[in-house]
């Protein structure tokens, strides 16, 4: 299974009505201090988001990505929408 995959399979979790997950690991390519993960722009709706801050918001998709970080995702730029928010 690649990472996209598996990233996107684990995200499934917060039943997301809207995900794009895009991979810029070619755009950091050489990108000091990384050691081989890569680098992933994530934009997910979901209503288990609803009256959690963007703080909270961010720290269940890390944990739920926890394993993954830092050896095959470097990086990570997070938007995380609660449908109301749209």
């Amino acid at each position: 299974m690649n990472l996209i995959t598996e990233i996107t399979e684990r995200l499934q979790t917060f039943e997301p009505s809207a995900l794009e997950l895009i991979d810029e690991s070619a755009m950091h390519a050489g990108h000091a201090g990384n050691t081989g993960g890569g680098h992933f722009k994530l934009k997910i709706t979901s209503s288990h988001f609803c009256g959690k801050s963007q703080i909270m918001r961010h720290r269940l998709i890390y944990q739920t990505l926890a394993d993954l970080i830092p050896s095959q995702i470097h990086a990570l730029s997070i938007e995380a929408l609660a449908p109301d928010d749209i």
